[in-house]
């Protein structure tokens, strides 16, 4: 009994030592097939590139404001007054801009939303548009103006409001200094066109003259003829 003892203990011993060389075993395997797939790898690689199938074009967009210099630009959130539910509804979150142009020095409002660009704000600053306080806030005002942002010129009631009492005296200063600058050019310009007017007139009044005159002499030779 005692030797059949003694040859289990052995063959568990044996049974036990030969699983310890198995990982070492797998671990060559393993190494040995990364190194050949490397191998493989490098050779398959030719360094060829392969074209596009689709080649985009680069497409300038035109947002209509490349001729005109910003004056204010600043986030705010508007409102339009809907007539017929009687209640403020939100146009938007976004940048609200000033926006002079660099010839005829009009200005005008522009807002578009955050996230999808859309107008929700186009009309030109007028010199009779008046900025009143909403509701005795500080932060938002209201104003009248024949808005065209949805393509169709028609008056609407806005309210914007802003994050700060800082940054709603900023709108406030810039409007009010654009309805000045809109103010004296409106008063240069019929000063031009009364003195264009007057001009016409001096030269109708002078050329009826000269035909006046050129009649007096055709009438006076021909009386001479008569003679």
């Amino acid at each position: 009994m005692a030797g059949v003892e003694e040859k289990d203990v052995s063959g568990v011993e044996e049974e036990k030592a030969t699983p310890s060389t198995a990982p070492d075993a797998a671990a060559a395997t393993a190494g040995g097939g990364e190194e050949e797939a490397g191998k493989h790898g490098d050779e398959e690689d030719t360094g060829a590139q392969i074209a596009p199938i689709v080649k985009l074009q680069e497409v300038s967009i035109s947002t209509g404001e490349e001729n005109e210099d910003v004056l204010l630009d600043i986030k705010a959130k508007l409102y339009r007054f809907d007539k017929d539910g009687a209640q403020w509804k939100e146009r938007g979150v976004g940048q609200v801009k000033l926006l002079q142009h660099q010839q005829t020095k009009k200005v005008r409002l522009l807002m578009r939303q955050s996230r999808t660009l859309k107008i929700c704000a186009n009309h030109v600053v007028l010199a009779s548009t008046t900025l009143q306080e909403h509701a005795g806030s500080d932060k938002a005002w209201v104003w009248h103006a024949p808005d065209y942002s949805d393509g169709t010129l028609k008056e609407e009631l806005f309210c914007i409001r802003f994050g700060s009492i800082e940054s709603a005296q900023k709108f406030k200063d810039a409007f009010e200094s654009a309805q000045e600058e809109v103010s004296l050019k409106s008063e240069k310009d019929e000063e031009a066109a009364d003195a264009t007017a007057g001009l016409l007139d001096k030269l109708k009044v002078e050329g009826e003259s000269k035909d006046e005159a050129a009649a007096v002499v055709g009438n006076e030779a021909s009386d001479s003829k008569d003679d």
